[in-house]
């Protein structure tokens, strides 16, 4: 994974777009209108349905069947990363895209909760290939008492652009993305652009036992959230305040401070 030193030449930059909802998912349609508005050499090549929750799986043993639904948009039969690896290697030709951008995720990807997200997993895939990579999520608006959503696209488009120009415009390490959370409020309600780091919090902490018409136990898992921080200067607290989130995450996960720990008492000691 190579430092991209140079800044992106947008307009003469090949836009790869995908995610994880599905190629028909009003977020991908969003994302490629804000790429098109970049860059006149767009792709899209997108599950052919939704894979939200595939994390960066793989399919192997399994052939992957890609179909083009029209010119320059492929439906792949696989994960986020199957896309994403099948548009760089073949569906693309020889021309490889210079910039991945994955999304938009109808609700937040925040915190620990990264690891889970096809979202994610797709802009993993590309920086793992040497190309600038970016994830984007929107949170979801809570509407009445009954909890209703509503989802602001509207805000999407209109901040979209303008972060993607300035974020190319400077080196990139080669095993870094970027994982960008807007708020779900009406554009003029966005307070700041924050550069934020990864905060804390669990996927999965309410599981609901049913039984199913056989009279087996059945489980669900629900997308609950234990939010347990509140800082500013984290993904979670900027959303929490209306500030947009960008958060640089690294592919490199090796713990620095434990490698010395574990040599002293595995290898010196």
């Amino acid at each position: 994974m190579v430092e991209k030193e140079t800044p992106l030449d947008l307009r003469n930059a090949r836009i790869l777009v995908t995610n994880d909802d599905g190629i028909e998912a009003p977020g991908i349609k969003l994302l490629e209108r804000v790429a098109l508005g970049l860059s006149d050499d767009v792709w899209v090549v997108a599950p052919d349905r939704d894979k939200t929750g595939a994390g960066h799986s793989v399919t192997i043993r399994t052939p992957i069947h890609a179909r083009e639904v029209s010119p320059r948009h492929f439906a792949v039969e696989g994960t986020p990363t199957d896309c994403v690896l099948l548009g760089y290697k073949e569906l693309l030709g020889e021309k490889k895209p210079d910039l991945v951008l994955s999304g938009f995720n109808p609700g937040h990807n925040l915190a620990e909760n990264i690891t889970y997200s096809g979202t994610i997993s797709a802009a993993i895939e590309g920086t793992l290939l040497g190309v600038r990579s970016i994830a984007w999520s929107l949170a979801k608006t809570k509407l009445g008492a009954h909890a209703r959503t509503t989802v602001r696209w509207e805000t999407a488009e209109h901040f979209a652009p303008d972060i993607i120009r300035k974020a190319v415009s400077i080196p990139w390490p080669g095993h870094v993305l970027l994982n960008v959370n807007i708020p779900g409020v009406p554009p003029e309600e966005i307070k700041e652009i924050r550069v934020t780091r990864q905060g804390r919090s669990k996927f999965g902490e309410t599981i609901r036992k049913d039984t199913d018409p056989f009279g087996e136990d059945i489980y669900w898992i629900l997308e609950a959230y234990r939010l347990t921080e509140n800082v500013p200067s984290t993904d979670i607290g900027a959303v929490r305040e209306n500030a947009i989130s960008v958060c640089p995450l690294s592919l490199n996960l090796t713990h620095e401070p434990m490698v010395e720990k574990l040599k002293e008492c595995l290898v010196e000691g």
